[in-house]
């Protein structure tokens, strides 16, 4: 008898996931999270995000498979010779970007983002940011509806539809990208160095107060926010040859 293949499936809280989960289950067995060789996440991009931050300490390599709405980090799903197509694919490390804030109440925050690190207006009023990097001030006053500090996987999400630039995975620089500036006018954003420290210090913070997330974790009212990339960090993902993420993200470039 054949022993079980070293995966794990875990699927997202929606109807196409689960159908999934049980069939794949079915066919191939299902290891323990901590006993597998491989966690197979089914869903969407969320879903993956949600995968990487829980199973991080585990440092297992992850191959997820598209069963939700948006897959960009997610192989296609196909359920056919599945061990044979983890077994070949193509591996990339992550290094998520960390996030210590600072809030009107003296509270101290840390989290990790695979994607970015986003500051957003929490009302009506334009937030106002003083903006440095690696302890020099580049804009003393940025009048916006907030900014955000991308890595080269999530530059195809948020920070693009902020009409940041796309990152191919090598290029080893971060986005920092304004939401809605009004002020300075032509100010469009910046690559900077995977090694940079950006400190947001969020000017007129009661009045003007501001939000700080990373990827999925909120801390409201917050008055500094120092991001970096954590190298002590490591996340594996796994893609199939034909269509692994650096193709996708040189591919999303030319898309019409």
């Amino acid at each position: 008898m054949a022993a079980k293949p070293k995966l794990a499936f875990i699927a997202a809280d929606v109807a196409k996931a689960q159908e999934a989960l049980k069939r794949l289950t079915t066919r191939y067995g299902c290891a323990a999270v901590d006993e597998a060789a491989v966690i197979v996440p089914l869903g969407g991009d969320g879903f993956m995000l949600e995968s990487l931050h829980r199973y991080k300490d585990l440092k297992k390599p992850i191959y997820g498979m598209q069963r939700g709405s948006i897959g960009f980090l997610m192989n296609e799903y196909r359920e056919q010779g599945l061990p044979k197509r983890v077994a070949a694919a193509q591996g990339f490390k992550l290094h998520p970007l960390r996030m210590r804030s600072r809030t009107l109440a003296g509270d101290v925050d840390q989290a990790l983002a695979i994607n970015e690190v986003s500051l957003l207006r929490e009302t009506r009023q334009a937030a106002k940011l003083r903006i440095e990097v690696d302890g020099v001030v580049r804009i003393a006053e940025l009048i916006c509806d907030g900014a955000l500090v991308a890595t080269p996987a999530g530059s195809t999400a948020y920070n693009l539809s902020a009409h940041g630039p796309i990152i191919p995975l090598g290029a080893g620089v971060l986005a920092l990208t304004p939401i809605c500036a009004f002020r300075p006018r032509r100010w469009r954003g910046a690559l900077l160095p995977h090694s940079a420290r950006v400190v947001f210090k969020i000017l007129e913070p009661e009045k003007r107060p501001v939000s700080a997330v990373a990827d999925y974790t909120e801390v409201r009212d917050v008055v500094e926010v120092d991001v970096v990339e954590d190298r002590r960090v490591s996340l594996t993902l796994l893609f199939d040859p034909e269509h692994n993420l650096e193709e996708r993200i040189l591919k999303e470039q030319f898309e019409p």
